[in-house]
């Protein structure tokens, strides 16, 4: 069941994204840390990065998912980068997801990038079935992590 998605970039910080994003976050993970206002402002204010919010009109326009997307130049060309990708586990199932990452696709075509890139954890099986089912494929890569702090 689709229901009517509006998906919209994020230009300044306001009481109702810190509640949604404070409500989201944990659905996405329970280690990571809720940000401050004054780190979403630095995301929303960025040129290399944008925050995308989706909307419900049908459930009062609550915010209902976000998307994170990095689009930077690199010696070798533009670079697009997909992360953070949470839809609120009463809105999931009904193209949310799908419509995020389309935004999201679109927006960095538009800032000349050539590829578009994601990871995401195998327990998340639904979320993965979604990337494939639009294209994303798996790629043979070692992704390496280093704690610097």
């Amino acid at each position: 069941m689709s229901v009517e998605i509006e998906i919209e970039v994020a230009t300044a910080v306001d009481q109702e994204m810190m509640e949604a994003v404070a409500q989201l976050i944990p659905q996405l993970s329970l280690s990571a840390t809720i940000p401050s206002a004054a780190q979403l402002q630095e995301i929303t204010a960025s040129t290399c990065t944008t925050l995308l919010l989706a909307r419900v009109p049908s459930q009062g326009r609550r915010i209902v998912g976000t998307l994170t997307l990095a689009v930077f130049r690199i010696p070798t060309g533009v670079r697009a980068w997909i992360e953070d990708v949470v839809v609120d586990s009463t809105a999931r199932g009904n193209g949310v997801g799908e419509a995020l990452l389309r935004e999201a696709a679109r927006i960095a075509a538009s800032r000349g990038a050539q590829t578009l890139e994601l990871t995401s954890s195998p327990s998340r099986e639904s979320a993965n079935r979604l990337y494939r089912r639009l294209g994303y494929q798996a790629r043979e890569t070692n992704m390496y992590r280093k704690a610097i702090a």
